[in-house]
């Protein structure tokens, strides 16, 4: 009796493995392709608009993630439900009207992803992704000659993308009120930026690199440091202090980016250091991680100041 008890048991043990090896096996091939990042585009009322995607494991039968849409910061994904043939997830609602989580479903195709997502207003829009490519990192690297992206006399190596409130005054590049952001016209793949810049009390605006990662320029000095003020990479990475100065002093980023590995020296100060950028983030130019870019000066939300805007390009 005692010894068909132990039997019994053993049996129930190997039963619950197999029945956990035979449904996490079935998971694993239903999420396979999915887990990585994903360079994204929604098409909302006739834009395209850059967004980025991230899923991961966590535990054995469950993923997880983040997402950044057109604006704002990188947002949890609590789980990845997958279904037959597809997969959603929900975000929550950062500035969007409505009240409703962003809601996501997709599907594999055969070049990367594609699917549906509704809006907090609960209209149903298109998306696409690709996978993330992977950036190739120089250990090594050589610099080219630096190249001044500003003359002190005018913004002819720029261009705004609206209604220009950008203006040079006594050689200082100058934005007094939220407006159109100004876009370089050059485009650069591995730099170094050196740039100088001032900002009134209270103002808030960033530098993207490539014009697809923000690095954060905001009156932030005497807060703790974080991801989503001065000097964070935006919603991504946090600088391990806070170097900001007074408002109204002249302060200056050194901003080294290879592949997609980030330096950020901030008024003479290392504060995040040879760190991987998971993904664009929201106000991009666009989703085309692989590609050369132009740097973008955030001109819509407070005024801000620059004098020095130099760049030296990386060979190899």
């Amino acid at each position: 009796m005692f010894q068909n008890k132990i039997k019994s048991k053993v049996l129930q043990g190997v039963f619950s493995l197999l029945i956990l090896l035979i449904s996490t096996t079935v998971f694993s091939q239903k999420m396979t392709g999915l887990e990585g990042r994903w360079d994204l585009v929604v098409s909302k009322d006739g834009k395209e608009l850059p967004s980025w995607l991230e899923i991961r494991k966590s535990g054995y039968n469950t993923l997880v993630g983040r997402f950044v849409y057109a604006f704002g910061s990188a947002r949890p994904i609590a789980e990845v439900r997958i279904e037959n043939d597809k997969f959603r997830f929900a975000i929550p609602i950062q500035w969007e009207e409505g009240e409703s989580d962003l809601e996501f479903e997709g599907w594999k195709k055969e070049d990367g992803l594609e699917g549906t997502m509704r809006y907090s207003d609960g209209k149903i829009y298109t998306w696409t992704a690709v996978p993330a490519p992977k950036l190739l990192h120089i250990k090594k690297p050589v610099f080219g000659k630096t190249i001044s992206l500003f003359n002190g006399k005018d913004m002819n190596e720029w261009h705004a993308d609206g209604d220009n409130q950008w203006a040079v005054e006594s050689g200082i590049l100058k934005s007094d009120k939220a407006g159109a952001n100004l876009i370089s016209n050059e485009k650069f793949m591995n730099f170094k930026l050196y740039a100088e810049f001032k900002y009134p009390k209270g103002s808030n605006s960033g530098l993207y690199l490539r014009g697809r990662y923000e690095v954060q320029i905001a009156d932030n000095k005497g807060m703790d440091p974080s991801d989503i003020l001065f000097g964070g990479l935006y919603g991504f990475l946090e600088p391990n202090e806070m170097a900001a100065k007074d408002a109204g002093e002249w302060q200056s980023y050194e901003i080294t980016l290879i592949g997609n590995r980030v330096t950020i020296i901030a008024n003479g100060i290392t504060i995040i250091n040879d760190q991987v950028i998971p993904g664009i983030t929201g106000g991009a130019i666009d989703s085309k991680e692989g590609e050369p870019g132009s740097f973008l000066i955030q001109g819509d939300h407070g005024p801000i100041e620059f004098r020095k805007i130099e760049v030296t390009p990386i060979m190899k």
